[in-house]
């Protein structure tokens, strides 16, 4: 085409793009992009470069915040220039990571960092959601039925039926300590001693380097079934089928107060600190909760003979909803399980703050519970819900494992990952149970790869 001819056609083909909707424009582009060969997407690659280089690069990190994380990792593909600018924005990745429910080191502000970071972020969010991000392996050595598990810092603590306890390292399947004790419905652990509540009715401390018990716990008339202590209180604190909680001294092994209120079995009993101001506590405020099937009740720790129960909470007054035996409590939430759903409480006014049901799937029971993510299950599968959505996002499939009706058969281990992803946090256990073989099922995360 002469050159005369191509200045009128271009006036009139002007004119004519003017005139059309944005949307008309953008497939007009579309359209002539498709039909046109190696040279013009080059010579629309080098135009575009040009004018991201002339805006100041605080302008063209705004305009970068506009786009999405995918097109954003396409455009670094279009020019060196490209690539620079867009990897040099720190904030558009951070968000990015933020978004996918990964914590942020807002210290850091190296921008190909959290680019890369997002990069190991999305591949690990695919695993999940392609439910590729974990992989199983067994402990074993018990000969008889497993009822209690305890997970701390890479250790896992078992109780058996066969008289015996057990420390095993979950990095190598190695036992650590195994020392000879009494029928064990609960166990906690530290370095030195092991702490078991039996079916016996009694409470024991156990030296791990020795197996010697050191101390014995008498007073309840029931199975005890969940303790738990502080050594910088001297606390131990025991809850049973006797319907109480017992506050003992831990290193004299005297009983110094006996709670009572509970109608039903207490399943569960939780020592930590308060993290809240209320009418009724103060932060640092150490509180003691108390859950049977029906109630969760929240007891001042003191030495006080007549302590008196501050709060009671349940799902249903007229006890028509059973609460799930697992219970999360952080010093600022209250966070349990019933048919109905998951409900969550602000310890510092009581008040229930929301109700997390999932129709899709009935009675979760619930695993743990952080600032990004939940860990739930039921009898078939281990799931991750995003808190933010509300919205499950994986799955992985459960063996037929041994049900308990106190929830001392299965725990879930490592837990920092449920306030938020870090690209270092998802390693080690995320889920163990006892088996009907008398074998210790587990779940682990995978290697990133």
């Amino acid at each position: 085409m002469e050159r005369k001819d191509f200045e009128t056609w271009l006036d009139n083909i002007s004119v004519t793009f003017l005139s059309l909707t944005d949307l008309q424009k953008n497939e007009t582009l579309d359209h002539l992009i498709s039909l046109s060969g190696a040279v013009q997407p080059r010579h629309l690659s080098n135009y575009l470069g040009y004018f991201l280089k002339l805006l100041p690069l605080e302008l063209s990190f705004y305009l970068l915040k506009w786009l999405d994380p995918q097109t954003l990792l396409t455009c670094c593909l279009v020019s060196k220039q490209w690539n620079k600018v867009i990897s040099a924005c720190t904030e558009v990745w951070q968000t990015a990571c933020k978004n996918l429910g990964w914590q942020i080191d807002d210290s850091v502000q190296d921008a190909l960092h959290w680019k890369k970071v997002y990069l190991k972020a999305i591949l690990r969010m695919k695993q999940l959601e392609d439910h590729e991000a974990f992989e199983t392996s067994s402990l074993i050595g018990h000969s008889a039925r497993v009822y209690a598990l305890y997970y701390k810092d890479g250790l896992l603590c078992t109780g058996s039926d066969d008289l015996s306890a057990k420390l095993w390292d979950v990095s190598t399947g190695q036992c650590v300590y195994g020392i000879q004790t009494h029928t064990c419905a609960a166990v906690k652990f530290d370095e030195q001693k092991l702490v078991t509540g039996s079916f016996d009715n009694t409470v024991a401390c156990w030296e791990w380097s020795s197996g010697a018990r050191t101390q014995h716990f008498r007073g309840h008339t029931g199975a005890v079934f969940s303790v738990d202590y502080n050594d910088e209180l001297d606390i131990l604190v025991s809850g049973s089928a006797d319907f109480t909680v017992k506050v003992w001294a831990l290193s004299a092994g005297t009983c110094l107060n006996t709670l009572t209120g509970h109608t039903e079995w207490v399943t569960k009993v939780v020592l930590q600190k308060c993290k809240v101001k209320s009418l009724l506590h103060s932060p640092g405020d150490y509180i003691l909760l108390s859950a049977d099937k029906y109630e969760i009740k929240i007891w001042p720790i003191g030495r006080e003979i007549n302590c008196k129960c501050l709060k009671t909470l349940s799902v249903s007054e007229d006890r028509s909803i059973c609460l799930q035996p697992r219970l999360h409590f952080d010093g600022k939430y209250i966070v349990c399980s019933s048919a109905l759903g998951l409900y969550q409480w602000d310890f510092a006014s009581y008040d229930i703050l929301r109700v997390i049901k999932t129709p899709e799937i009935a009675n979760l029971a619930l695993l743990g519970f952080g600032d990004i993510f939940a860990l739930l299950f039921d009898n078939r599968y281990l799931y991750i819900m995003d808190l933010r959505t509300e919205s499950l996002i994986s799955r992985w499939p459960l063996p037929e494992y041994r049900k308990s009706k106190r929830g001392s058969s299965f725990l879930a281990g490592e837990a920092s990952w449920l306030n938020g992803l870090d690209g270092h946090n998802d390693t080690g256990l995320v889920f163990a149970t006892s088996m009907p073989d008398h074998s210790i099922h587990l779940v682990l995360w995978k290697e990133h790869g």
